[in-house]
């Protein structure tokens, strides 16, 4: 299968893969704007030639929105294929480009946000030792930290030193919502958790990362969406409606 790289000169007419086949949806919009940024920090957005979730975004570390000391390395986003592109190879093949992508580039190694177990927004463990990376640090209970040195005297990437922390005591009382443009599915989402708090009186802040040093200094490690209640961690997954009105139930609201 042929393998396409997004480019400021490809970027609006390409299918970006997350579920969505409109351009002119809110969703899209936000996504591809938050890619067009990036694209000169040395973003590279690779897809295999098709209209569905088959592709892998990395960024080098630096230039990661994420909480973590990785200087050298490459950071994988996502590598997310699934549906009817599961089980062909698919994520080995881009998977592939990507280390000999980073080796071309002088990289230490590959960087990507894990857990212990499977969890959804986040890379599979499982497959991820499969490919020879290794848990390099952990933080807020359960996201992992995996890298994939090129060298054995690779320094170690790690977690900033704030994500140790298990309860952020400067976070406002209620729910706190750090997110950013990353993935589109926030642009949907945000808007309509906002709306169920403000209907049900419950204290609800959304604060979204605009930058990369504010991204990079967040209470959590993934900051596409992160949820937080009276500063301890509650969810990274993006929630729909029905989901956190489960959660409000749980906290008795």
């Amino acid at each position: 299968m042929e393998l396409v790289k997004i480019t400021h000169e490809n970027l609006e007419m390409e299918h970006i893969c997350c579920a969505i086949a409109n351009n002119k949806d809110s969703q899209v919009m936000s996504k591809k704007s938050w890619l067009k940024e990036r694209l000169d920090e040395g973003l590279v957005f690779l897809k295999c030639d098709v209209r569905g979730k088959c592709f892998i975004e990395y960024i080098p570390a630096e230039y990661a929105w994420v909480p973590i000391e990785a200087d050298g390395y490459m950071y994988i986003d996502c590598l997310w294929v699934s549906g009817q592109f599961k089980g062909h190879g698919y994520s080995n093949v881009l998977l592939d480009e990507c280390i000999k992508d980073s080796k071309e580039k002088s990289k230490k190694g590959l960087v990507i946000l894990s857990s212990k177990k499977k969890m959804g927004f986040l890379s599979d463990p499982k497959y991820m030792k499969y490919k020879g990376f290794e848990t390099v640090d952990n933080a807020n209970s359960y996201f992992e930290l995996m890298y994939l040195p090129f060298s054995n005297d690779a320094e170690k990437p790690q977690f900033k030193q704030h994500l140790k922390e298990t309860k952020h005591n400067d976070l406002q009382n209620g729910f706190t919502l750090y997110y950013t443009s990353q993935c589109p599915f926030t642009a949907k989402y945000v808007p309509l958790l906002e709306e169920i708090a403000k209907k049900r009186s419950v204290d609800f802040q959304a604060v979204h990362i605009l930058t990369r040093e504010q991204a990079q200094n967040a209470p959590a490690p993934f900051t596409t969406f992160s949820l937080f209640y009276n500063g301890e961690f509650v969810t990274h997954e993006i929630l729909s409606e029905k989901k956190f009105e489960k959660i409000l139930a749980s906290k008795g609201l």
